[in-house]
């Protein structure tokens, strides 16, 4: 998996994936070549990864025994982790095609690992126990309808939007979107407080965390819930409540395309040209977790904007891991933490591979982008239920 000879990186996440579904043994080597991966030698596996065009080298036991003592040595910040079972997959995602695309089901399409999608419905019904880990699709948790209002308030896609998501709401039985969206919300929140992996990209990162905040005042101006905002919300808003952020503050004008103070995008002042993020070293024997969730080709990654494209480091909790930063900005891109039982990984921009993606854009081919350093970061988060756990010793 290192830069020279990985010739597609992300469909090896796909070949790892296939091989715990068909019950082989396989080791997830942590700062070794790149984070590669060793499989048990199978013909089938060998084939995959010929007919998806990925890098493989067959070894001996005793060349894998080897690498294993390379790898154990005390002196070697290195680790090999068990993968023990493929993780059962669901994308939280309007079930209707939207004008805009989502990295993370583009990536585990092309890797070929399969996921269910649901929405709303199935996650009030209490169907996020059948999986281990969940995405959550571009959304807005806050019932503003993405904040799009400004811009896009007499499109088709927009009103059409609004309407299907009242409709819903009232067929769940919510007054409001944002009601409902805040239920779906407290659904997921006790997911991950059970024991589940949640991972969010973009604006269904900040929106989350401000929807539970927010819980028994009303944000929604009236362009976008037909009433008026409680009187005062700012300070009625309860950041004991979210699972990253603290202290920011709302954007009260409607017309914004920005939820709060959470986000970098209207802060940046980055050319495109120097727009990079670097990820943080862990150390591999002590702190698997964070060391996985970066395993990556190369420390420095293309940085890519979105509707929430960094965190400002002053509103981020202090028991979160910060795993991706742009320190000159003095933001946070990819941030990660523990809720309970479960984790949760948190992941700025809209598209690794689009820098500045728009509503309307064309999706993003990856077969041109196979070895993809920011798409790398969403599949580690993708094996990361898959490992064997340790105890964090710090």
């Amino acid at each position: 998996m290192d830069d020279d000879n990985q010739k597609n990186h992300l469909k090896a996440y796909g070949i790892v994936y296939f091989s715990l579904e068909v019950g082989l043994t396989s080791k997830w080597l942590l700062n070794y070549d790149g984070g590669a991966f060793l499989i048990e030698n199978n013909k089938a596996v060998e084939n995959e990864c010929k007919i998806r065009g990925v890098t493989y080298q067959i070894i001996s036991d005793a060349k894998a025994q080897l690498i294993l003592q390379e790898i154990a040595s005390p002196s070697s910040n290195q680790d090999a982790v068990t993968l023990e079972k493929a993780p059962k997959i669901a994308v939280y995602s309007p079930k209707d095609k939207m004008p805009w695309d989502d990295a993370v089901t583009m990536v585990l399409t092309y890797a070929e690992i399969p996921f269910e999608v649901i929405y709303d419905q199935e996650v009030l019904a209490d169907k996020l126990l059948l999986y281990e880990w969940l995405h959550l699709h571009h959304e807005d948790f806050t019932g503003q309808y993405g904040r799009f209002y400004g811009s896009f308030r007499t499109a088709p896609w927009y009103i059409e939007g609004k309407k299907n998501a009242e409709k819903m709401a009232s067929e769940l039985g919510f007054a409001k979107v944002s009601e409902e969206k805040l239920a779906v919300a407290k659904k997921i929140r006790d997911y991950v407080i059970g024991g589940g992996f949640m991972f969010a990209m973009c604006s269904a990162t900040d929106s989350f965390d401000i929807a539970l905040a927010a819980e028994g005042v009303d944000i929604a101006a009236s362009m976008f819930d037909g009433d008026g905002t409680t009187v005062n919300y700012q300070s009625k808003i309860n950041d004991r409540k979210t699972f990253a952020f603290k202290n920011f503050k709302l954007e009260r004008n409607p017309i914004v395309y920005e939820f709060s103070s959470i986000d970098m995008t209207r802060k940046r002042k980055i050319p495109k040209t120097s727009d990079y993020f670097s990820l943080l070293e862990f150390s591999a024997k002590w702190d698997p977790v964070p060391t996985m969730l970066t395993q990556n080709h190369t420390i420095l990654v293309k940085g890519f904007m979105g509707q929430t494209t960094a965190f400002d480091r002053n509103t981020i909790k202090s028991n979160l891991i910060v795993l991706g930063e742009n320190k000159t900005n003095r933001e946070a891109r990819y941030i990660h933490g523990t809720k309970g039982k479960g984790m949760f990984t948190f992941y700025g921009g809209h598209d690794p591979e689009d820098y500045t993606h728009r509503v309307g854009d064309p999706k993003t081919e990856l077969d041109l982008h196979p070895t993809s350093p920011g798409y790398r970061l969403i599949l580690n988060n993708v094996l990361f239920p898959a490992a064997k756990k340790k105890k964090q010793k710090t």
